[in-house]
């Protein structure tokens, strides 16, 4: 069975800057092997990509490595308003950190978020990671500005409920919802370990969960919000936040399917349809996914491209298997095996110019 080249909008790749936890080789490899073809990545790196000096950094580390096609966040801070317009046309959007975040990124001051309403393209993508109450405040002023917003990671029946009354009323808003928040809950922790658990936005309760299941049709995108850390980092006395699950992903979906709780058109739609449009994206010709939805085995962190070798979801069965990935006519990866070339993925803002 073929489904087209999925797309994944928020990745965490950790270069420059943490490349003991993933680079761009180890993160794309791992795209691959999970059917995704164009994975988006984000800016809080190591520096933050809030400049063109750290934003040429970083494109040139994935130019080098990148194994499926790609695109870069920059992200927004109290003071680069100004400095970030030229660099749009290379970018994949532009990131809003407007809660719990590392380093400088965090956006806590409206009259920031504002100039960067007013100075980045219109017609660029804005993504922010948004909860509750800075969710509602966030969608006032971007419509005061009459400006498209995309909101990362919605875990929480008050967000998913808040962004369908936002839709109710026209506000030009879309939403992604990550596979754990989907599949994981607060009940899951003991059964993970108290600091593999640990993620932003955390896990939610169960009704939290039920209710993204119930408002499916609210959720634009499924996106994993892959955050590779090593296992020592994880089962340290300071855990930092996050799992990978570029891997995980389409299994989990495509069991949701076996079980009747989604369709294989909804995973089109939130990973392929939808993030083209919202993203603004380039086809990618001769670009495929062969799947075997009946294959059944049970998940392995050891058994994982990428770099971190670990999973939240160790063990769990699943059903339906990633075969054979083609990426612009040429075979990128079959049966577990990385067959692209370091640099075969090209950035998609370039290729959207070349109309590749």
């Amino acid at each position: 069975m073929k489904l087209p080249g999925l797309i994944d909008v928020h990745v965490h790749l950790r270069e420059p800057g943490a490349i003991h936890k993933e680079d761009f080789a180890t993160g794309s490899a791992a795209a691959l092997a999970g059917g995704i073809t164009t994975a988006l990545a984000m800016p809080n790196t190591q520096p933050p990509l809030v400049d063109a000096e750290a934003f040429n950094l970083a494109s040139s580390a994935a130019e080098e490595k990148a194994l499926c096609d790609y695109g870069i966040f920059l992200g927004a801070n109290l003071t680069n308003a100004p400095d970030l317009a030229p660099l749009a046309p290379r970018a994949a959007g532009l990131k809003f950190y407007l809660d719990s975040t590392f380093g400088p990124l965090l956006l806590d001051n409206t009259i920031a978020w504002r100039e960067h309403f007013e100075r980045w393209p219109p017609y660029m993508p804005i993504a922010a990671h948004a909860e509750r109450q800075t969710l509602a405040a966030l969608l006032f002023i971007a419509g005061l500005y009459e400006r498209p917003v995309h909101i990362c990671h919605v875990s929480r029946k008050e967000e998913i409920l808040l962004i369908k009354a936002a839709k109710e009323k026209g506000f030009p808003v879309t939403c992604e919802v990550a596979p754990h928040h989907l599949f994981l809950s607060v009940n899951d922790i003991p059964s993970i370990g108290a600091g593999r658990a640990e993620v932003r936005p955390r896990l939610a309760t169960p009704e939290d969960q039920q209710a993204l299941w119930d408002n499916l049709d609210v959720i634009d995108c499924f996106a994993t919000d892959h955050a590779p850390h090593t296992l020592e980092e994880k089962d340290s006395d300071n855990p930092p936040p996050g799992y990978p699950g570029l891997e995980t992903a389409l299994p989990l979906l495509l069991t949701a399917v076996s079980d009747g709780r989604l369709t294989l058109d909804d995973i089109i739609a939130r990973m392929h349809t939808n993030p083209r449009r919202i993203f603004n994206l380039p086809e990618q010709l001769e670009t495929w996914v062969e799947i075997d939805p009946q294959s059944e085995y049970e998940i392995r962190g050891d058994e994982s491209h990428t770099r971190c070798a670990w999973t939240p979801f160790e063990g769990w069965k699943v059903r339906g298997r990633v075969r054979r990935v083609m990426l612009r006519g040429q075979e990128v990866y079959r049966d577990g095996k990385i067959l692209a070339k370091p640099g075969y993925g090209k950035n998609v803002r370039a290729l959207k110019r070349s109309n590749v």
